[in-house]
């Protein structure tokens, strides 16, 4: 036997920084955990809501917003707002409340120039409306599955084409970002001291998922092929009206009757 398989190995690899393949692997479980997440509470009113009228008002009180003119309106929906917000847990809450922020501060940034120049009012009413936009589609979000809203846009009649392609992207979203996740895990196990070539290791991760993209596509148009899909997208799932629906209801048609009476006081 050779004498330096007897010696102790002594080896200690040169410490090398990770930050780069970390923050990659968190990005990625911050984005898989947005989709999978689970949109049920039973003890919460906004989560047994049924998500049709859900998605129905939300549409409508973003266009109505949108629409409006007057402080008073835009006010009463943001305050609005902020009570369903109010209605969900601590966590959920400050992530809306966080990007309720960001979102606005850029839009104020960029909207500068306007106020220097003396267009202060409709700036601020700009800021508000985007406030209001950014609540009420981050409150859908949390409080309804991705899987509910797909099926909710069939009862819309929403083409089937943009239903499969919506639906099949979110799919594939996740099954690739799992796949990448594998990649970069692999990544940061066979790193084992200095590694300088981590950043250039980025092509090949992004030519490896779109082989992968390819070839699950192939294999999707083949099983659809062979099940006879003819482009038709149906949903056997159906939603039960039920009274907290209905109290839901009644109190958008009151915000939304609120537009149509400011809206005449002012022509008035």
């Amino acid at each position: 036997m050779e004498d330096w398989l007897l010696k102790k190995d002594d080896y200690i690899p040169p410490e090398d920084k990770d930050k780069f393949i970390d923050k990659s692997i968190f990005s990625i479980l911050h984005l898989l955990s947005l989709i999978k997440r689970n949109n049920r509470n039973e003890n919460n009113l906004l989560y047994n809501l049924n998500p049709i009228v859900k998605l129905s008002f939300t549409i409508l009180n973003i266009i109505f917003l949108s629409l409006s003119k007057s402080f008073h309106y835009v006010f009463l929906m943001d305050v609005y707002f902020l009570l369903l917000l109010s209605l969900l847990n601590i966590k959920e809450i400050k992530r809306i409340l966080i990007l309720s922020t960001a979102v606005p501060l850029f839009t104020a940034v960029m909207l500068m120039p306007s106020m220097v120049m003396g267009n202060t009012k409709n700036s601020i009413l700009l800021i508000l409306k985007v406030v209001g936009t950014i609540i009420s589609i981050n409150t859908l979000s949390y409080t309804t599955s991705w899987h509910d809203i797909i099926k909710a846009l069939k009862k819309f009649f929403v083409p089937d084409i943009f239903i499969l392609v919506f639906d099949i992207t979110l799919r594939y979203i996740y099954i690739l970002g799992e796949f990448a996740l594998d990649m970069f895990y692999s990544l940061k196990l066979r790193s084992v001291g200095k590694n300088s070539n981590k950043y250039s290791s980025i092509s090949k991760l992004m030519g490896g998922l779109f082989l992968k993209s390819k070839e699950m596509g192939d294999e999707m148009y083949y099983a659809m092929e062979c099940r006879g899909f003819t482009g038709e997208y149906i949903s056997h799932v159906k939603f039960k009206f039920k009274f907290v629906d209905f109290l839901y209801s009644i109190v958008n048609i009151f915000i939304i009757g609120m537009y149509f009476y400011i809206a005449r006081m002012r022509l008035g």
